[in-house]
């Protein structure tokens, strides 16, 4: 499994409820990290869940959680140097 918020592996076969990554301390037991998790989908899950999880990078105790087989990331912020390319073409 690699950690959605450092980026890092970690050596684990399932993530618990409150399991967190040994580098960064981000949550592990996420919808970003299911197999499940979908954005197509209603309230971004395949499965029929009753509640809705609305921060999918937190930890959650939904019991349908199985660990995704490819990994998620949250989105990266952009480097300086990125940034300043792309102000060249806003207008």
């Amino acid at each position: 499994m690699d950690c959605v918020h450092c980026y890092r592996a970690i050596p684990i076969d399932r993530a618990s409820f409150r399991e967190m990554c040994p580098h960064c301390g981000g949550d592990l037991h996420i919808c970003l990290n299911c197999e499940f998790h979908d954005l197509q989908t209603h309230d971004q899950c395949r499965e029929s869940i009753t509640e809705p999880v609305f921060d999918k990078t937190r930890a959650n105790l939904c019991e349908f959680f199985q660990q995704a087989s490819t990994t998620r990331h949250v989105a990266r912020p952009q480097s300086d140097a990125r940034q300043q390319l792309e102000a060249l073409f806003k207008k």
